[in-house]
């Protein structure tokens, strides 16, 4: 998989990206995933080859779409892939008016630009993941994320490194993982 170009990005390391599929798969039986802040497309494209059906990836760097894209093509997924450049907020109003919902949901933003908070609150006030699904923000260790964002219940933070991971499902699901 290629990264992408310059310093603009930083990608998810496998260890953390191995962790996160441990904790909320490891593997899927169909759904759609939403890499909102897709970078090279990494967490997308390991969700797809985990069994997710379609990923709609998202970035507004235009060397990164690139880089999706080459590697979408590269793994042969690109029937089962949408990209787009856009940022987070667009993107998310773009969504709500297809009216998708996700089973899963990848937030994994620059660590000085995060409005983790705010986008999860967003993507639950207006019904975007599905009543399984999860939402995955990948942030800086120092940052402490809310135990509940509206009917998001953190069931899940693990660190790794400077890295912290926190995983969010619909408060009703009840369990932790």
């Amino acid at each position: 998989m290629q990264a992408v170009p310059g310093m603009s990005t930083r990608p998810t390391t496998d260890k953390v990206k191995e962790a996160i599929f441990n904790m909320i798969g490891p593997y899927f039986s169909g759904g759609i995933v939403l890499d909102l802040f897709g970078g090279s497309g990494g967490l997308g494209i390991e969700a797809l080859s985990r069994g997710m059906e379609r990923a709609i990836f998202v970035d507004h760097d235009m060397k990164a779409v690139q880089t999706i894209r080459k590697n979408i093509e590269t793994c042969g997924l690109t029937e089962r892939a949408e990209i787009y450049r856009n940022d987070a907020e667009r993107a998310l109003k773009a969504i709500v008016k297809r009216q998708l919902r996700f089973h899963l949901i990848f937030l994994d933003p620059p660590y000085k630009k995060q409005k983790l908070q705010a986008l999860i609150s967003f993507i639950d006030e207006h019904g975007l993941l599905e009543r399984t699904g999860y939402v995955v923000a990948e942030h800086s260790h120092d940052v402490e994320l809310p135990a509940q964002i509206r009917k998001l219940t953190k069931i899940k933070h693990e660190v790794y490194g400077i890295t912290a991971v926190s995983i969010y499902a619909c408060a009703e699901k009840g369990e932790s993982i």
